[in-house]
C-alpha cells in the first residue's frame, strides 16, 4: 500500500464512511467536520451519532474543524459535501491545497445557480486543473452497507487514466470493488439525475401504486438521463453501468434512499417544507430536480418525469395529477431513431 495522506471534506454519512474505510486501510486521513455540535461528539465517542449512528470509527481517523488543516499537505482530497456548497468549500480550500493534489468528488448533484456539475465548478475555480487531477466517484453504495463491509461496486472516472487508476487502487478493499472510466460527464450526470427519478419513484409508492409503476419510472427515467447525458457529451454506454442503471435501481427501490423517502412522503400528501424540516441529511434530488428541469429547457430536451417532479416540488402540483399527466401524454415509439 502506498504512503498517502488524505483529507476528506464533509462528515455526513458518506464522507464519514469513506474516511473510516480509508483509515482502516492504514492511510493518514483527516476528516473536516462542518457542524459545531458534531465535532466534540466525534472526538469523544468516535461515532457519528448524527449521520451514522452505531458505527465505531477507526482509531486512526483525525477530525478537524479547520479547512486548512484538512487540506494542507494532503496528496488526495476527497469531497463529500452537499453539492450546493461544493463551490464555496472548494474555493476556501484551494489556497491550502498542493498543486499536484488529486481531487476525488463523491458529491452527487448539479449546482442550481450555474447548472454546472462539480467537475465544471472545480475547473472554473482552478483553470489549471483541466480535469487532469479530478476524479469522480459514483455508483450504488449506501454508506451503512459499506461500513458493514457488504460487497459493493463503484466507478471512479477521470479524463486522466493515471489519476483514475491511482484512486481505484487507494479505494479498493476486498468488499469495495472499484472500476475506472474516462467518462466524467456521464458518471457525474448518472449520479446526480438518479436522485430525481428516485423522488418520482417514491411519489408513486406513496400514492400506493405497484411494482409495474416503479419499473416504468426507472426505465423511462433512465431514458431521460441518457438524453440529457448525450446532449452534454456523455457516452450513453456509461448509463448502463454502475453510475447509471446500478445507482438508479438502488436509489429507486430502497427506503435507505433519502430521495426515495422524500418522494414517498410527498405522495402521501406531506408538504416539502414539513418533510425537509424533519431531516438531518440533505436529499440532493430536491435541488437536482430544479437544475435538471432548467437544463432540459436549455438543451431543448424532453424530460417529462423530471418536469412533473419539478412541478410537484416547486409548483405544489398534486402528485396524482402529475401521474395522470404522464400517463395521458401522446403515444410514442419507445426507441425513436
Amino acid at each position: 500500500m502506498e504512503d498517502c495522506t488524505i483529507g476528506v471534506i464533509g462528515a455526513g454519512s458518506w464522507g464519514t464512511t469513506l474516511s473510516h474505510m480509508l483509515a482502516e486501510k492504514g492511510f493518514a486521513v483527516t476528516l473536516w467536520v462542518f457542524e459545531d455540535e458534531l465535532f466534540p461528539v466525534l472526538q469523544t465517542t468516535r461515532c457519528n451519532t448524527r449521520y451514522l449512528p452505531g458505527i465505531k470509527l477507526s482509531p486512526g481517523l483525525v477530525f478537524t474543524r479547520s479547512i486548512a488543516e484538512a487540506v494542507a499537505g494532503k496528496q488526495i482530497l476527497l469531497w463529500a459535501s452537499p453539492s450546493q456548497v461544493f463551490r464555496s468549500l472548494f474555493a476556501e480550500a484551494l489556497p491550502f491545497a498542493r498543486r499536484e493534489v488529486i481531487h476525488v468528488c463523491a458529491s452527487k448533484g448539479i449546482e442550481n445557480s450555474s447548472l454546472r456539475r462539480m467537475s465544471e465548478i472545480a475547473e472554473e475555480l482552478d483553470p489549471d486543473l483541466h480535469h487532469r487531477r479530478f476524479v469522480v466517484l459514483s455508483g450504488p453504495s449506501f454508506a451503512r452497507e459499506v461500513c458493514m463491509k457488504l460487497p459493493t461496486a463503484v466507478v471512479v472516472a477521470s479524463r486522466d487514466a493515471a489519476s483514475a487508476a491511482r484512486i481505484q487502487k487507494v479505494l479498493a478493499t476486498p468488499w469495495f470493488r472499484t472500476y475506472t472510466s474516462r467518462d466524467v460527464v456521464g458518471v457525474e450526470l448518472g449520479g446526480a439525475l438518479k436522485n430525481v427519478i428516485a423522488l418520482a419513484a417514491g411519489v408513486a409508492d406513496g400514492l400506493g401504486y405497484g411494482n409495474n409503476t416503479r419499473a416504468a419510472i426507472i426505465t423511462r427515467g433512465l431514458a431521460e438521463i441518457i438524453r440529457l447525458g448525450k446532449a452534454q457529451g456523455a457516452d450513453s454506454v456509461t448509463f448502463s453501468g454502475l453510475s447509471g442503471l446500478g445507482d438508479l435501481v438502488l436509489t429507486c427501490t430502497s427506503t435507505q434512499s433519502r430521495n426515495y423517502s422524500v418522494g414517498m412522503q410527498l405522495g402521501q400528501g406531506k408538504t416539502l417544507e414539513t418533510i425537509l424540516s424533519g431531516m438531518n441529511a440533505v436529499a440532493e434530488g430536491v435541488f437536482t430536480t430544479r437544475s435538471a428541469f432548467y437544463l432540459a429547457r436549455q438543451y431543448g430536451i424532453e424530460m417529462p418525469i423530471t418536469s412533473e417532479a419539478y412541478q410537484i416540488l416547486y409548483e405544489q402540483k398534486p402528485a396524482s395529477a402529475a401521474v395522470r399527466e404522464l400517463m395521458g401524454r401522446e403515444l410514442k415509439d419507445e426507441t425513436p431513431g
